[in-house]
């Protein structure tokens, strides 16, 4: 009976496939792309040892609302002009934010692409850090 409702709807089959691929495969392209992630407890961490850049790349507005405070809105949407600026960080420690998580893989991949040498990403975002109780800035 199953073998029948696959050979009826094999397109359902070969989507539910794929999707499974592209989940069970996304860790391993994060390990890839040379970028690390980063707990709050261990961007505590770094932070204390380090002092690394905090960049948020939010839209402004969202910045507004609420950021990590000693973060840098650099937004994702103006990151290719801010490069420049961003330069002097090429060889120390980046972290980049976001809200949630989403964009920080974006712009960690531009800057891992330009060369710089130490990119993390804050796993979960200002979302993780206020989960955490940490301090936000309004």
């Amino acid at each position: 009976m199953e073998i029948e409702f696959i050979r009826q709807n094999w397109y359902l089959f070969v989507a539910l496939v794929g999707i499974v691929g592209l989940i069970a495969l996304e860790p391993l392209r994060q390990k890839m792309s040379g970028v690390k992630r980063l707990s709050i407890l261990q961007y505590m961490r770094l932070a204390s040892d380090e002092n690394p850049q905090l960049i948020d790349v939010s839209e402004a507005k969202e910045y507004k609302k609420g950021h990590i405070p000693s973060s840098k809105n650099v937004p994702l949407s103006g990151l290719d002009d801010a490069l420049p600026k961003l330069g002097k960080f090429k060889n120390k420690p980046v972290v980049i934010t976001c809200q949630t998580g989403t964009r920080s893989n974006r712009a960690a991949s531009k800057l891992t692409r330009q060369e710089f040498s130490q990119v993390y990403i804050l796993e979960g975002g200002l979302a993780a850090w206020e989960k955490e109780n940490m301090p936000v800035e309004r």
